[in-house]
């Protein structure tokens, strides 16, 4: 038995949840984190979330790192809710609150931001560029580039835009948001097909005037409350097809909550949104079983889920 002890803090940004562990000293390798994610985030298990955030060391320009494991074990490129707790950590064990975050493909520039409601710690966060190219993904649908346009291989007729934010997004405009069929789509993209060996994640978004409400299917994950690089795709997907102005601040709305959001022309997102800390503690692992046993919950953090529902209630 291959048994690990780890110190961790239990956090969502914008209702997606997930342990934090700092492994800025940590030797564990690939198989290791994939193993300890699906035991921290099984939902059957004393902790359960959305994936498994671990701080990371940083590099000569970049003040600490991100890597993010979804529930199935699989690394995603970026996680944008997860980068505001990561940041909050990094900020906490740097002494800044202004720092470049290196991601698994690319970097992000996070700040500390005014809070979003009373009490709630919010971190700003600047992704991209987004990119069209879904060659890259790679996407083996004849074309390179899918802006409001069908997928001929995807179970359903709905026109869909591709953005890359490094992670692969589809995202699709609908009048009302049907959850059976958001699934489907996204188990069609989850099987991995030979069209699309890397999967991807699928966005069904309401425009709100000019807000959005955003719920995704999330590839390595399933249905989530929230998906922040999904929120992303979709502010620029919004910006891009004419359904909202670039440079204008609009309201992202979920199922778990929301985040303050921009595009610009020249592809950059910027998501301004909660890091909230729900609970620190410790806790077993067993890498051979991806199992985890044995939580201890250090500190409660009462005050900012109180924080966090004040806001939800002003929604």
């Amino acid at each position: 038995m291959a048994g690990m002890h780890f110190d961790l803090i239990k956090c969502h940004g914008s209702g997606n949840d997930f342990p934090l562990i700092d492994a800025r000293a940590s030797t564990l390798g690939d198989v290791a984190w994939a193993a300890v994610a699906r035991a921290l985030a099984d939902r059957d298990g004393p902790v359960g979330g959305d994936g498994l955030l671990l701080l990371t060391a940083g590099d000569e320009t970049h003040a600490f790192g991100m890597r993010m494991f979804n529930s199935d074990g699989s690394e995603s490129e970026t996680c944008l809710n997860g980068l505001r707790c990561v940041a909050r950590a990094g900020f906490s064990a740097t002494g800044s609150e202004t720092a470049m975050a290196l991601l698994k493909t690319s970097d992000a520039a996070v700040k500390r931001d005014v809070d979003i409601g009373e009490g709630v710690f919010t971190v700003r966060e600047i992704a991209g560029p987004a990119s069209l190219d879904v060659e890259a993904w790679p996407m083996h649908v004849g074309i390179d580039r899918i802006v409001d346009t069908p997928i001929a291989p995807l179970p359903t007729d709905r026109a869909f835009t591709a953005v890359a934010m490094p992670n692969p997004h589809l995202v699709t405009f609908v009048d009302a948001i049907d959850e059976a069929e958001l699934v489907r789509i996204g188990e069609a993209c989850e099987a991995a097909p030979d069209w699309l060996p890397n999967r991807a994640n699928v966005s069904f978004v309401e425009v709100r005037g000019r807000d959005l409400f955003v719920r995704t299917f999330e590839r390595g994950v399933g249905l989530t409350d929230s998906c922040g690089s999904a929120m992303a795709a979709s502010t620029y997907a919004a910006c891009l097809t004419g359904r909202i102005a670039y440079d204008t601040p609009t309201t992202v709305f979920n199922k778990g909550g929301l985040v303050r959001a921009e595009a610009s022309e020249t592809a950059m997102v910027t998501l301004s949104g909660n890091a909230t800390f729900e609970w620190t503690g410790t806790i077993e692992v067993d890498l051979d079983t991806a199992t985890a046993s044995d939580l201890v919950v250090t500190r409660r953090h009462d005050d900012e889920i109180a924080a966090w529902a004040g806001l939800l209630a002003t929604i």
